[in-house]
């Protein structure tokens, strides 16, 4: 069967995405003719959308280039497209995240590049023993996710006081670090305030650089002079303070659950569980998100009002980097 006669055939099998090719072998489509397919159908399609929203336009339009329906909501399985044996990555830049799982030899990779305006140059369909000969270390990085038990419809302060250890080592500075004794209530007051403005939004795929226009407002509210950015944790170390912009309901906590009771690398007097987390409850409007209500507590209390995810517990990613050449 020619390659350009298998959408048209796999239209009129009547077959979903989900089914087996088993009994209709013809159906299977080649990688290199995979490629080709896809190459057509997808450069120059615009994907500037919110993450979710990107996804299914995607999905469904790789559908539509191969001949299957869309379906109206897409199953959360592994592989993505299970018929043709294949997931797709989008990739605006050759780091390569491949979630909750080991990259699977037998599995097929569509490698989908876009530009600096989101929009698709070029697609790559390999096997999955190309994708791992270059995971050079093999290393999943486990992530906590969680999301509040009830729609957050206003801001709240989960936690009337500070934990009892916050409180007696801020008081004896035991770890030796600065840590300022504004009390959770106070910072409460300050930070509602925020609520209602905008901060800058430079893009959906720019969360480090919009969180840092975040981070910026909440260090004017406190008081402080600035804020710099050392990748370590808390964000603002001396408020033992933790800040989250959410935009969608799935909240990324890290390696580490906020209620361990861990002592903290580099501030051992105090633990995880006694860093306060603000999170600020946001709509994207184009070029700003509109911060709409904020939820702070203690790490202590985190999962009175989230819940964590659990089954997996764990979210686990595995971060391969694509040679500079790859989509050459």
């Amino acid at each position: 069967m020619r390659p350009k006669d298998i959408p048209r055939a796999i239209a009129s099998s009547g077959l979903t995405i989900y089914d087996s090719l088993t009994e209709h072998p013809e159906l299977l489509i080649e990688s290199s003719q995979l490629e080709a397919l896809l190459n057509r159908a997808l450069v120059g399609l615009d994907l500037n959308y919110p993450i979710r929203t990107r996804s299914k336009i995607l999905k469904s339009r790789v559908c539509e280039a191969l001949g299957y329906p869309a379906p109206k909501s897409f199953r959360k399985c592994q592989p993505r497209f299970p018929g043709q044996n294949f997931d797709t990555y989008v990739q605006k830049s050759n780091n390569l995240q491949v979630w909750n799982e080991e990259v699977s030899h037998a599995r097929r990779c569509v490698l989908i590049r876009v530009d600096q305006n989101q929009r698709v140059t070029k697609v790559r369909v390999v096997s999955g023993d190309v994708i791992a000969d270059l995971d050079t270390t093999g290393t999943l990085t486990h992530m906590y996710q969680a999301a509040s038990r009830q729609k957050v419809s206003r801001s709240l302060l989960v936690s009337k006081r500070d934990t009892e250890n916050f409180r007696s080592a801020c008081q004896r500075n035991a770890s030796g670090v600065a840590v300022g004794a504004t009390p959770i209530d106070e910072v409460f007051r300050r930070l509602k305030a925020l609520t209602g403005t905008t901060v800058a939004n430079p893009g959906i795929d720019q969360e480090r650089n919009r969180g840092r226009a975040l981070h910026d407002a909440v260090c004017r509210r406190l008081g402080k002079v600035s804020w710099c950015d050392d990748g370590q944790f808390p964000d603002i170390t001396d408020e033992l303070l933790e800040i989250k912009l959410q935009t969608a309901p799935t909240i990324d906590l890290g390696l580490i659950c906020p209620t361990s009771t861990e002592p903290l690398l580099r501030m051992p007097g105090f633990r995880h569980c006694d860093v306060r987390s603000a999170i600020f409850y946001g709509v994207v409007l184009d070029d700003r998100v509109h911060l709409d209500h904020l939820v702070l507590t203690t790490g202590a209390d985190f999962l009175r009002f989230f819940r964590r995810f659990e089954g997996k517990i764990r979210n686990m990613k595995l971060q391969i980097r694509l040679p500079g050449a790859f989509f050459d």
